[in-house]
This record gives C-alpha cells, sequence and structure tokens, in this order.
C-alpha cells in the first residue's frame, strides 16, 4: 500500500487568482466554466472582486459582461461593499477626474447599475452616493441619481447634506453650478436654507462687510487725518440694520434714575478732584465710541448731589468743564478729539438731566448751562474746522471750476481786447471730469455734470432771458472747434472740483455718524456750515466782477447742484440746503438781467426774487461783464432799480433808527427785571419743569423744530433751521453763528444716528449730460424724505466696568476691586462689627440748595469748613 500511494501522481498546477488586478471577461469566463473545478463560494468571491474592480477602473465591457452572463449573474450581488462601507455606486463615483478620458464611461457605468437595481444607500460616515457625487461628478449624474433615489436632503453623521458638502463656508471651486442644481431641487420640495448655507451666508457678510468698514476707516483717515489709534480694536458693526430703529420702546425710570446706593456712585473728595480731571480729562486718550469720561463724571456727580453739600457739585460741574475746555482748546485742529468730547458731553448732559434725583439742584446750580456752553463751544470747534478746509477749496471747486470749459473758453467779453485773448492760459478742455471716489467711504454725489436749477425759481415771464444763452455756446462753439494739440498731451494733477469738497464733506459726516453723534447735533452742524458756505460764495460773487456774467453764472450754478445734492444723498432735511436761496437768486438775476428788454418783465423778475434786495441787485447790473453782441438792459430798468435802491436805503436807515430804540429801552429794563427773573426762576424749578436753555423767541422756534425730529410720524424736510437776521446791506454776515438748540425731551440727547448709507445702498445715476432744473432740485431732495432715522441704546450706554475706578481711585486701588474677595478679610470685617460687603448702607440725603456764593474761584475746590470735612460713606 505504501508503495502505491508514493507512485500516484502530484498536482503541481497553480491554484487560480480569484484577486485579479485587471479582470479580463475571458479570465472571467474561463473560472466560471464546469471545468475549472472552482466551488461556489471561490466563484462568488471572483465575481465579486471582479465587480468591484471593474466599477474602480470603469471597465462597461467587464461590468455588462457580470450582470448580463448566465454564470456569472449567479454569483452576482449588487450590495457588496468594501472594507469602509463604500457601495459600487460610491465606488464607481470616486473615480471621476483621476482620468477624464474614462468619465463617459464611468458615467454609464453608474447608469448601468442604478438600472440593475445596486444599493444607494449610505456607508458608514452616512455617506450616500450623492454626496460623493456632489464633489466628483458632473451636474447631469447628479441629476440621475436624485431622480432614482438618492435624496438632496439625506445628512451624514454630522448633518451635512450634499449641498453643505459642496459649499461649506465658501462654493469650492469649479462645483458651482452642482451647487446650484442641489440647490434648487431642494428648494423645489420647500427647503428654505439649512443652516450651513445661513452661517457660510452670515460669514461672508460678516467679511464683506469687515472689508467695508476698513476701507471706510483708511479713507476718513486720508481725507481727515485721523489717527488709525482712533478706532482701537472696536469690531462693532457699520450697519445698525440689527439695532432698534424705532426708539418707541419706552426704558424703565430705573435706567434713568437709579437706586440711591453706592452701585451708582463714585466717592471721591474736594481735593482729589485735579488728580481726577487730569487722569479723567486731560490725559484721557479719546477713542472710538468711548463714553467712560461722561459716565464716570455723571456718578461722580451722584455721589456730590446725594451724599454731600452743594459745593461739592460746583466744585466737579465747574472743574470738569474747565478741563473740557482746556483739552480741546489744546487740540483745536484734531477733529477726533473734538468729536470724543462733543459726544460725552451731550451724554453726561443726558444723564444728569433724566435723572429725577439730581436734576433739580444741578438745574438750581446752573450746572446745566455751563455743560450746554461746553457743548456749544466743542460744537464750534467742529464748524470751524470744516469752514477752514471747505475754504481752501471754495475758490478752485465751486468758484473758478468749469464743467464746460471747451464750452465757456472762447465767449468774448466786451472789456477784453480781442488780440490779448491768445496770451491767456487755457485749461485743458476736460468736459465732465468724473468725480474721484475714495475706497470706503461712501460715494460722493455726481460730479458737476449737472447744471444748475435757474429756472425753478423764476417765473416763465423770464425764461426767454436765457434764450441768449444758447448764442453765447454757438460762438463758443465755432470758435473751439479744433481741440489744441497742447491739451493732448497735458499731465499734471487734475483740477480741483466740487467732488473734493463732497469728498471731505462726506468723510465728515460719515465720522460723526460713526461715532454716534447726536443727529440734531448734526443736523444743526451742516446747517451753519453750509450757511457759511453760502454766504462764502454769495460775497465772493458779488464783490469780483470775473463772476458777475452769465456764463460763470451758468458754470457756478452746475457745481452749486452738486452740493445741493450731497445734502440729500447723505439723508440730510431739505431744510439745510435753503441757506443757498440767495446764492441761487443772484445766480438767476446775472444769467437774466441782460435779457430783460421791459418793465413788466423786470418787475415779474424782481418778485421771484425775495432771497436778494435791491442793493445786491443794482451792484450786479453795475458792475455786470456783457460778452461781445450781448443785449443790455433799458434805460427806464436800469432807473427803476436806481430807485428801489434809494428806498431801501432810507428803509434801512429806519431799520436802523428802531433797533437803537429798542436797545436802549432794553437796557433800562434789564435791570429792573433780574429780581423778577429770579424768582420766576426759583418758582420754574421748583415745579420740577426743566427748561431748555435757550429762551428767545427765534430759539423758541428752533426749539420746536428740533423736536419734530425725533417724532416718527413727521417727515424731516418739513424742518427749516432758524432764520439769519435779515441782510440790510450788499453783503451777507458769514460769522453768523446760528442758535444751537437742544431737544426738549432730555431722552432725545442719548439719541443715536440712524443706519449709515453704504455705497452698494445707493443708486446714483452719474449723468452724462446737464440735467434740467426740475430733476436736478428733484434729485436734491429725494434723500431728505420721511422722518429722521435715528435709534435709542438707553441700557448700553450706562454700562460701567470695573475699569472706570483707574481714573477715580488709581491703577493700584483700582486692581483692588477687580479681585476676588478674600473670606478672611470679611471675617475680620464682622468680628470689628462692620457691615458685610454686598450690603453697604447710603446715607443719602436732598442737596442743599441755596444761591448764595459758594466761596471758591472758579474751577476750583471750596475754601471753607465744608471742604475739610470727611467723606460720609458708613
Amino acid at each position: 500500500m505504501a508503495s502505491s500511494s508514493l507512485r500516484s501522481p502530484i498536482d503541481l498546477s497553480p491554484e487560480p487568482d480569484l484577486h485579479p488586478l485587471y479582470p479580463t471577461i475571458t479570465y472571467i469566463a474561463e473560472l466560471l466554466s464546469s471545468h475549472s473545478g472552482l466551488d461556489p463560494p471561490q466563484r462568488a468571491e471572483l465575481v465579486a472582486h471582479s465587480l468591484t474592480r471593474a466599477c474602480v477602473f470603469a471597465d462597461l465591457t467587464v461590468l455588462q459582461y457580470l450582470l448580463v452572463d448566465k454564470q456569472a449573474q449567479t454569483y452576482v450581488d449588487l450590495a457588496v461593499r468594501d472594507d469602509d462601507g463604500l457601495g459600487l455606486v460610491s465606488l464607481a463615483i470616486h473615480g471621476f477626474g483621476a482620468e477624464s478620458d474614462r468619465d463617459v464611461e464611468r458615467e454609464e457605468c453608474v447608469r448601468l447599475l442604478i438600472a440593475q437595481g445596486a444599493d444607494v444607500s449610505a456607508d458608514k460616515a452616512g455617506w450616500t452616493p450623492l454626496h460623493h457625487a456632489a464633489l466628483l461628478s458632473p451636474p447631469t449624474l447628479i441629476s440621475h441619481l436624485m431622480t432614482h433615489g438618492c435624496s438632496p436632503f439625506a445628512v451624514t453623521r454630522r448633518n451635512l447634506t450634499p449641498l453643505d458638502i459642496v459649499t461649506a463656508h465658501s462654493i469650492i471651486p469649479g462645483r458651482d453650478d452642482v451647487a446650484l442644481l442641489l440647490e434648487e431641487a431642494m428648494r423645489g420640495e420647500g427647503w428654505t436654507g439649512g443652516k450651513m448655507e445661513q452661517r457660510r451666508r452670515v460669514l461672508d457678510e460678516r467679511r464683506r462687510r469687515r472689508e467695508k468698514q476698513r476701507a471706510i476707516r483708511d479713507s476718513i483717515g486720508r481725507t481727515l487725518g485721523v489717527n488709525s489709534q482712533w478706532w482701537g480694536n472696536d469690531d462693532s458693526d457699520f450697519d445698525f440694520s440689527s439695532d432698534s430703529e424705532s426708539g418707541d420702546e419706552e426704558a424703565d425710570d430705573e435706567v434713568y434714575t437709579p437706586p440711591p446706593d453706592y452701585s451708582s456712585m463714585l466717592v471721591f473728595s474736594p481735593p482729589s478732584l485735579p488728580q481726577i480731571f487730569e487722569s479723567l480729562i486731560t490725559n484721557f486718550q479719546p477713542s472710538f465710541r468711548d463714553s467712560q469720561p461722561a459716565n464716570t463724571l455723571y456718578m461722580l456727580a451722584r455721589f456730590a448731589c446725594l451724599t454731600c453739600d452743594h459745593t461739592w457739585l460746583e466744585d466737579l460741574i465747574i472743574g470738569a468743564t474747565d478741563a473740557i475746555e482746556e483739552a480741546f482748546f489744546e487740540r483745536a485742529d484734531d477733529v477726533t478729539c473734538l468729536v470724543f468730547w462733543l459726544r460725552n458731553t451731550t451724554i453726561w448732559l443726558h444723564l444728569l438731566r433724566c435723572d429725577n434725583s439730581i436734576n433739580e439742584a444741578c438745574e438750581m446750580l446752573g450746572s446745566f448751562e455751563l455743560i450746554e456752553e461746553v457743548i456749544n463751544s466743542v460744537f464750534v470747534f467742529i464748524i470751524r474746522f470744516a469752514e477752514r478746509r471747505i475754504d481752501q477749496l471754495l475758490d478752485a471747486a465751486l468758484l473758478d471750476y468749469s464743467p464746460l470749459a471747451s464750452e465757456f473758453d472762447s465767449v468774448q467779453f466786451e472789456s477784453e481786447w480781442s488780440f490779448l485773448r491768445s496770451f491767456k492760459k487755457k485749461p485743458p478742455p476736460s468736459s465732465f471730469p468724473p468725480p474721484t471716489v475714495r475706497t470706503g467711504v461712501p460715494p460722493t454725489p455726481p460730479s458737476p455734470n449737472r447744471p444748475a436749477s435757474p429756472s425753478g425759481s423764476i417765473s416763465a415771464s423770464t425764461s426767454r432771458g436765457f434764450s441768449s444763452l444758447k448764442q453765447s455756446f454757438s460762438r463758443a462753439r465755432a470758435g473751439s472747434a479744433a481741440t489744441p494739440l497742447q491739451s493732448i498731451f497735458s499731465d499734471g494733477p487734475p483740477p480741483t472740483s466740487p467732488a473734493d469738497i463732497t469728498t471731505f464733506l462726506t468723510a465728515l459726516h460719515t465720522l460723526l455718524t460713526l461715532s454716534d453723534v447726536n443727529p440734531a447735533l448734526t443736523t444743526q452742524l451742516w446747517s451753519q456750515v453750509l450757511y457759511w458756505t453760502s454766504c462764502e460764495m454769495f460775497n465772493r460773487i458779488l464783490t469780483r466782477k470775473k463772476y458777475l456774467c452769465r456764463t460763470r453764472a451758468l458754470q457756478i450754478s452746475m457745481n452749486l447742484g452738486t452740493l445741493e445734492e450731497w445734502v440729500g444723498q447723505m439723508g440730510l432735511p431739505r431744510g439745510v440746503q435753503s441757506h443757498f436761496n440767495p446764492v441761487r437768486d443772484i445766480l438767476n438775476w446775472l444769467q437774466c438781467l441782460s435779457s430783460i428788454t421791459d418793465f413788466a418783465n423786470l418787475v415779474a423778475t424782481i418778485q421771484t426774487m425775495s432771497n436778494i434786495n435791491p442793493l445786491q441787485m443794482r451792484r450786479a447790473v453795475r458792475e455786470y461783464k456783457y460778452e461781445v453782441n450781448e443785449g443790455r438792459m433799458t434805460d427806464e430798468c436800469v432807473q427803476y432799480l436806481t430807485q428801489l435802491q434809494k428806498d431801501w436805503e432810507r428803509h434801512r436807515v429806519k431799520l436802523g433808527v428802531e433797533a437803537l430804540r429798542k436797545e436802549i429801552v432794553q437796557r433800562d429794563t434789564d435791570h429792573d427785571s433780574v429780581s423778577s427773573f429770579a424768582t420766576e426762576s426759583r418758582s420754574i424749578s421748583g415745579s420740577g419743569i426743566t427748561t431748555p436753555s435757550i429762551a428767545s423767541s427765534e430759539g423758541s422756534a428752533g426749539q420746536h423744530g428740533i423736536d419734530l425730529l425725533f417724532e416718527k410720524t413727521q417727515e424731516k424736510s418739513s424742518w427749516e433751521p432758524v432764520k439769519p437776521p435779515q441782510v440790510l446791506g450788499e453783503l451777507l454776515d458769514s460769522r453768523h453763528m446760528l442758535p444751537l438748540v437742544f431737544p426738549s425731551d432730555p431722552r432725545m440727547l442719548s439719541a443715536l444716528p440712524g443706519r449709515l448709507i453704504f455705497p452698494d445702498d445707493r443708486h446714483a445715476h452719474v449723468p452724462s449730460t446737464p440735467l434740467p432744473d426740475s430733476r436736478s432740485s428733484s434729485r436734491a431732495s429725494e434723500g431728505s424724505r420721511g422722518a429722521m432715522p435715528w435709534r435709542s441704546r438707553d441700557r448700553t450706554l450706562r454700562e460701567v466696568g470695573v475699569g472706570t475706578l483707574q481714573w477715580v481711585d488709581g491703577v493700584r486701588s483700582a486692581a483692588r476691586w477687580g479681585r476676588l474677595p478674600n473670606p478672611n478679610e470679611e471675617e475680620e470685617e464682622m468680628e470689628d462689627g462692620q457691615v458685610p460687603a454686598g450690603e453697604l448702607s447710603v446715607d443719602t440725603h436732598i442737596t442743599p440748595l441755596t444761591r448764595k456764593p459758594s466761596g471758591r474761584s472758579k474751577g476750583r475746590p471750596s475754601q471753607g469748613p465744608e471742604a475739610e470735612e470727611i467723606t460720609p460713606v458708613e
């Protein structure tokens, strides 16, 4: 038996490879045949491996063979998965992009598998074939998957949809079409947006807003010279859409009048006031939206008023106001310092006037008047800052700049010799230069490519007075048909234009808005600045003969229209631009006076110009520069103007005598009314009624207008500034200051500006040709419609941190308040019989009111026995 077994043949043939690297149809068919000797499990293993490899390599022929062949069909399992749980469809999708020349075959493989009923469920990580396809496959296959069992709402273990996989924080490059397809498919089934998409949009919007804020800050810094340290690390959004725009929510009384405990006070002593003022005011570094000085001074005032003598309150108020004035007087050219103290003094006044526990004492001591004087002073400093900058640009930008240089350059005047015109330096004929838009700052109004509106205030009877302008333009076009050669190669800086002024105005207005300056103060500030600008323009036009001609008048009207449009685009009330009415009238008068040929036309024209007097009209006629072949006013009309001038001079003398008599009578009655005025003021203050600081007849009208600005139901276009005194002479008084009016409701002193208008929020159209007067005036007032936007943040305005103590106690003392309490110290205090922490009692009393002198000099602590008393803290 042993010898027979050794003689049996040994089978040395290799075992068949059930895991071929590249399976072929021939190899698979041979192993699946009946004579191959493979058992069913081996054949199933071969078919599963070949099916997987065909999907990986997108071998469509092998895949079709396995799904069609009768021997292979028995062992095909379309639910087979690899070690990672990936199904056949997902394996086929993973190959997209690796071999782009086989993407068509790969897509056919996927379609074939789905048609045969392949499993499209999720893998171990929750990824469905649609998740993989969203990253790799073309949109056609994604659409096919969604219509054959793959839901776009399927989520992974991390709750990510296929759309979330593609978009995440930003859309994957090259997958925009896929993201759009998935989004539309989901919206078609009622989807309104997922968390990832919403988060991505929020992040994108926040990033764009931060970039816009950075651009705005940089542009303001370049225009106004603002140091980058002024902005600090403030990351608050400039877009105020998240804040309440209504301001109708009434705050609790405790917000304005806190309880009389030491949580809303700061303890001090009169000898320490100089050090407090030095650290809190003199050496305080102004920064963006910082209201620490206002809140600290308010808490010091509460302590002085509720627990101490009235002299302590006087020392604090007068010393602080003196220190604040010295602080911005020494930095009059630093606009950030001026804006900072304008905001803080306004907030300080708001906090004092709204606190019912101390406002009566402050009213009796005249504290409100002192603070209002400081506000008025810093208000004037900002106005002077704007006036100085505008004065540098006024002549070149508004009076000399010619938007139609090529049209006006060839106009000839009778006073000029024609052969001298060849020696005059001609500016380059640049018609309608585009405005220089600085990055970040809201764009300036359209450049002076818009004509003025003379016909808006002139009757129809004088409309033919402008017809002769066509003759001037026709002669100008004929004389300037050939373009000078030197103008083609001209280089150098661009000429100063109205866009330079509006860029500065926009930067300053943006700074005031971002710094949360009260919108009523901002409105009055621009009213004063534009009043000064109007007076300066009027006086320079009337006193310089080169501007007294119709072509220059039309040119200046176009430039003036840019400022009028700026007022509307900044959302200011229409009354702010009403200061330009005298300038408009004198320009209209210059454009039509040479065309007045009959007496009736003259009378009708004069009646429409109510903002200029006969003296100004007569001077314009006397100094007027006539063009060659331009018509002249008839002798009858000239005599009528001369008679009007004489009548006006007699009227002026009469008014002057009456004013002098009133002044003498008022001087005699002032002495007699001192005692009655003091009695009346005591009765008013004793009744608890808070009166505004300005108590004149014109101030009452201004008071009503300011209060209307805060009414949400009132149009801000109805607001009118206080009228300046009537001009009896030829020139306007540019140094006259319009009264500064505060709202009668002290709560409105804390009002913040509304939403800032960004450049992309505006849809300003820059015309390429001059617009008619009606369109220009409507566009100028378009932004002045509706109520004045403002917000109220009473609670957040009063938030004070522990760091405020360093301005009163010093850095070392303040550090002690910021660390955790020591239990041993509390036990020692309890043993000594003192009140435990958190239960500190306050012995408050009403500050004794008196009109007696406090026995101290201005800004210094009181000299008397009260100054040596111990601080009444128990």
